[in-house]
């Protein structure tokens, strides 16, 4: 267990480098936006004295060096600055908007992981029948279609043809008042406080955005079981085991998905961290309230600290999640190091 430690601290280490280089480029990237924050927080009717007094309040008259030491210093202290567009502090509403995020991309990924698995493993063990080339077509779809176009041929059938689903206009709809919080996940929460009602409307709200990233994200997983379960059931051991009389659910199960298990375990942590870019997208779309459309307020209105907040949490979602995979890898095979 020690030894685990330490290589669970040591991989912490490493990606010290990656997120100092993120928030070294996040912060340029923001400085070089077009536009001029202090212009558009003092009015289109600003003098250039008004101008020069907001750029001065706001330490944007400062060198771009002594800017980022400022920043950093902040960072240390847990302050990643106060967001322009709403008059908070960034962190608190990274904090109040990210719970929202999670549950749709957990419930994205969730959907993609029950389809996509099974239909792997179907293609594979069924090469060159409908299945498999279901599951070809769905992988390419996946892959090809954009993530907002889904969305909004999604709202365009089931809202606005059918009437199956409620308006796209947030996480509950205008006849139901938000749980108390206690997670932040609106399902969670109503359940928590007695409130089926307020959970079931949280699902309808839930369903359209979660099937347009669940959409997305089945294209790599789907093909990574295919492709996994295909070795495994061409290997050695699967063959030996077939050769001993073995039945074929325990060949199936026990050797061949366990042993593909590895690489699409890996793979999800690769979605995961994709999905949380879809969510931009998405949340814009469905008026979701997350730290997506948040990141693209602040975008427009050349909010520096809001867009540094929201590049920052995504790097540190990263950091985690890889971390959190390869400590599973390590779990489900003790032959895999947390080194590899």
């Amino acid at each position: 267990m020690p030894s685990k430690l330490i290589q669970v601290g040591r991989r912490l280490a490493q990606s010290v480098p990656s997120v100092f280089g993120i928030i070294v480029i996040s912060f340029v990237l923001t400085r070089a936006l077009p536009g001029d924050p202090a212009v558009y927080f003092a009015g289109a009717m600003a003098d250039q004295e008004s101008i020069a007094q907001v750029r001065e309040s706001l330490g944007l008259d400062r060198t771009w060096v002594e800017q980022f030491f400022i920043y950093v210093g902040n960072l240390f202290n847990g302050n990643l600055g106060l967001s322009l567009s709403t008059g908070r502090p960034v962190i608190e509403e990274l904090l109040t908007r990210l719970p929202a995020s999670l549950e749709l991309t957990f419930a994205g990924l969730g959907l993609a992981v029950l389809c996509a698995v099974p239909l792997g493993i179907l293609a594979a063990t069924r090469p060159g029948s409908w299945i498999d080339h279901l599951c070809r077509v769905l992988v390419t779809a996946g892959v090809s279609l954009p993530t907002f176009f889904t969305g909004l041929f999604l709202i365009y059938v089931f809202y606005y043809l059918l009437g199956w689903a409620p308006s796209p206009l947030g996480r509950l709809d205008v006849f139901s008042l938000p749980p108390e919080r206690v997670t932040g996940f609106y399902m969670i929460d109503s359940l928590i406080a007695g409130e089926p009602e307020t959970a079931w409307a949280s699902f309808k709200q839930l369903i359209l955005p979660a099937v347009t990233l669940g959409l997305f994200a089945l294209a790599p997983i789907a093909r990574m079981t295919r492709a996994a379960m295909l070795n495994a059931l061409a290997s050695e051991y699967v063959r030996t085991a077939r050769a001993n009389g073995l039945a074929r659910s325990t060949v199936l199960v026990t050797y061949a998905l366990r042993n593909a298990a590895l690489p699409v375990l890996t793979t999800l942590g690769m979605v995961f961290s994709f999905l949380l870019g879809a969510n931009v997208l998405v949340e814009k779309v469905f008026s979701w309230p997350g730290i997506g459309s948040f990141a693209i307020e602040a975008l427009v209105a050349s909010d520096y600290a809001a867009v540094q907040g929201f590049v920052l949490s995504m790097a540190l979602l990263f950091v985690v999640v890889n971390l959190a995979i390869d400590v599973i890898l390590t779990l489900v095979d003790p032959r895999v190091g947390l080194d590899a």
